[in-house]
Order: C-alpha cells, then structure tokens, then sequence
C-alpha cells in the first residue's frame, strides 16, 4: 500500500501565462487532486490571475514582476505559513505534465530525499532542447555535478518537490535570478539529499520563453557566477 500523502501544496509561478494557467490548474487537480494549489502572479498584465482565479486557485499577485526566485519565494512562504509538510513547483506554461507530480513528491514522502527533481533525461524522455538551451543545460549538470559529488542531469528543471525543512530554507534563503541551478548548490552546502527522478515534459503550450539564444549566454555566465560565489561563502545557519 502506498504512503500516505502527506499536506501538500503546487506552486505555479506566472508570468503572462493567460494562454496556459487556466489548463494547468484543471490538470494539476485532475493529476494529483490530493494537493492544494497556489499561483503567483508575477505582476501580469494579461488575464493571468483573473483566470487562475475563475479556476478555483488560491492566487496571490504580485504588485510587480519580481521574476522567478521572487514569486517562487513567495510561494513557499505560503506553504510554510499554512502548515504544508511538502511543496511542488509547476510552472504556469504547461511543459510540467500533473500525472507526475506523484512520481516527484514519492521519495520526499518515503524519506529519501529532501529534494527530488525532475529530470528531463531520465529514462526514456524523448525532450530535445535547442542547441544553445542544451549546452548550458549540459554544463550546468556537468559544474553542480562536480561540486556536490553526485550525478544530476537537469539542474534546470524547474518541476521539483522539496519537504518541510527545505520549505522553512526557502523562505530565507533563495536566489532571486534563475535560482534552479544555483540553490541546488546552496542545498548541498547546508546537507539537503538531492534526488533525480525521471519524467517527461513537453514544450511550451503557449506564450513564449523570455530566454533568447543570446540571453542564454548572458544567463549561464551570469548562473555560473553566483555558483562560485556561494562556494565562497560560509554556510547559512
């Protein structure tokens, strides 16, 4: 028999996502209906929120876009201010298939992992990224990889499950600009167990990416700096 699913919540940050929000919402409740949602209006100026709304989520805007780290941040504060023994991120552009969400949230709730992270190129996933999204996917893998001693082939992948002490770090300490790389270093500094499982995405249903080709460079330099600053700086207690 399988666990118990403990109190769960699925955070959706959004940004301009009024083509997808409305599907990802009846999808997250048709997939995992044992987890309550949360969307975070990132200071859309679509019909994001009012759609989210209409849905039946819990919809907390943002007066402004603060951008990924700052609304998942705030998602998380969320979770820790009403009990939740386990927080999901999906994103708002429908790529984060809901029937999955089981499969992430599983080694949280059976105590293996404090983090588990869905992996892209786990399995038999068929997902092909453009070539210059793919390259920095690689080398991030490759540096977060070496650093923390461990295998991990998606550090991108913002579909991911974390427990209750890793909702209380969050709500201190997150990075505010493409934080899905970088916090998995700050994670294993402060002894979290990371964990990949594989799943399957799919591509954007809607709208469409703010990282260009040439933003991609400008992104993993500027990722892969922060990195190397935190392993300068003395862990957080």
């Amino acid at each position: 028999m399988s666990p118990k699913i403990p109190k769960t919540l699925i955070i959706v940050p959004a940004f301009q996502e009024e083509a997808t929000i409305g599907a990802v919402i009846d999808s997250v409740r048709d997939g995992f209906p044992e987890g309550d949602i949360v969307v975070i209006d990132d200071g859309s100026s679509d019909e994001t929120g009012k759609i989210a709304t209409s849905r039946g989520a819990k919809v907390l805007t943002l007066a402004y876009n603060l951008g990924i780290g700052g609304a998942v941040q705030t998602g998380y504060k969320y979770a820790r201010d009403n009990g939740y023994d386990i927080a999901v991120q999906v994103d708002g552009d429908g790529q984060h298939p809901a029937i999955q969400i089981r499969e992430i949230v599983a080694p949280v709730v059976r105590g293996e992992a404090d983090v588990v992270v869905g992996s892209r190129f786990l399995g038999t996933g068929d997902y092909r990224p453009s070539i210059p999204r793919g390259a920095g996917i690689a080398i991030f893998s490759r540096v977060v990889s070496f650093i923390i001693k461990e295998r991990l082939t998606d550090t991108t992948s913002g579909f991911r499950a974390v427990g209750r002490r890793v909702i209380e770090y969050y709500c201190t300490n997150y990075p505010e600009d493409y934080p899905e790389v970088e916090v998995l270093v700050m994670l294993h500094k402060k002894g979290f167990r990371i964990m990949e499982v594989p799943v399957k995405m799919t591509g954007r249903k809607g709208g469409s990416s703010s990282i260009t080709p040439m933003w991609s460079v400008y992104y993993m330099l500027k990722v892969l700096f922060a990195i190397f600053v935190d392993l300068l700086r003395r862990p957080d207690k």
